[in-house]
């Protein structure tokens, strides 16, 4: 019987259904115990993570029964695609099955900032009633800039326009005659960070990305304009984030991804009184509805994979 080994936090009714043919041991710590799992992979046919399990280097190495890594998600930057094929090993991202939960959040912590409100609990409790500091603006009429125009980004486009607002995208990968530019304008990414009331990310993490949420890109930023950040951490410059906040230069931002993950106490000191700042761990795409459907995507690839051996 082929084993599935899974290092993250699943859906239970996925893991069960995998039981039913398969040889499974679940541990949704096991990310954090390296030794037992590079220990565990070395008879393991199908391997399931999220995205902090590493599968390159040492894992893939004694990995030699490995067939098919289902991805609980679809960021790859975890996993050595190329060394993989090489190896004959299947990658499976769960392509389109958090689409909505990322998309809510974009949409979610974009009228959080403009608003402004969710600052008001301390002052509201100690009777202060700060109305006037906390009158802030409608999403209804504002921009939202999308840098990259994948499945995420149109399901945040398609909510943002559903409010009212108007819809810009840079991503030079889809084509000018694409019909989901209906209704979306197609601009360069100079123009997206410029023009926007909102501006939210959604490349993936590469050589050509890393970085590229500069200083240079957030000073082209209107001052009450707000940034999400939902794809990776190494896009987004977090020192400058925080340099043009604390500065005003930038309205607000929303980080659900990080450099370093999880943040250590001392790697997160640099976000402490910063001001209108909204952190999150990593998030944007679990909910409990976004889980079952990315598990249950995700058992079914692997099953699918292993079947055909």
């Amino acid at each position: 019987m082929a084993k599935i080994l899974i290092t993250e936090f699943m859906d239970e009714a996925a893991v069960d259904d995998l039981r039913r043919d398969f040889e499974v041991y679940y541990d949704p710590d096991l990310v954090d115990k390296p030794e037992q799992l590079l220990k565990r992979i070395t008879d393991t046919d199908g391997l399931v993570v999220r995205n902090r399990t590493p599968v390159r280097g040492a894992l893939l190495e004694r990995a030699q029964r490995l067939r098919v890594v289902g991805r609980l998600g679809v960021g790859l930057d975890n996993i050595n695609v190329a060394e993989c094929e090489q190896r004959g090993i299947t990658v499976c991202p769960a392509t389109g099955a958090n689409d909505a939960a990322v998309a809510e959040y974009v949409i979610a912590t974009a009228m959080f900032l403009l608003r402004g409100c969710y600052r008001a609990n301390a002052a509201v409790i100690a009777g202060d009633w700060p109305r006037q500091p906390c009158v802030g603006r409608e999403i209804q009429g504002k921009m939202l800039g999308l840098v990259g125009f994948g499945g995420i980004a149109r399901q945040t486009a398609d909510r943002a326009r559903a409010l009212g607002m108007t819809v810009a995208a840079h991503d030079p990968f889809v084509a000018g005659d694409d019909a989901a530019w209906d209704g979306v304008q197609k601009l360069e990414l100079g123009p997206v960070f410029a023009g926007a009331d909102v501006v939210s990310i959604h490349v993936p993490l590469n050589d050509a990305t890393r970085g590229l949420v500069d200083a240079t890109l957030l000073a082209d930023m209107r001052p009450e304009a707000v940034l999400v950040n939902t794809a990776r951490g190494g896009i987004v410059d977090e020192q400058a984030v925080i340099d043009a906040l604390v500065a005003g230069r930038l309205g607000g931002a929303a980080l659900d991804v990080y450099a370093t993950e999880p943040l250590t106490a001392a790697a997160g000191g640099c976000f402490r009184n910063v001001p209108n700042l909204i952190l999150t761990p990593h998030i944007a795409g679990v909910t409990e509805e976004s889980n079952v459907r990315v598990s249950a995507v995700t058992a079914s690839n692997v099953k699918r994979v292993l079947a055909m051996a």
